[in-house]
């Protein structure tokens, strides 16, 4: 579930809709204002994206694992 929470706030950052203040940053954000210099700076919109891409596929293994680990039904 907390893999949701990233993605939509990624998502909502991106498109302008997201938490606004002076001092908050986001993934989102830095990826909307990557995404202009993508011919000439490809990593301002790249390195945000692989963060994204790797802190919810790292939430679902660990919830996979736990999962696996605390279900009774799966314990033979």
């Amino acid at each position: 579930m907390l893999d949701i929470f990233v993605i939509a706030e990624a998502a909502l950052s991106f498109l302008g809709l997201g938490p606004s203040g002076l001092d908050y940053s986001s993934w989102g954000l830095m990826l909307a204002e990557g995404k202009n210099y993508l011919a000439v700076a490809w990593w301002a919109a790249t390195i945000p994206g692989l963060a994204i891409m790797t802190a919810v596929l790292s939430i679902n293994i660990v919830g996979d694992w736990l999962r696996d680990r605390l279900d009774p039904k799966l314990q033979t």
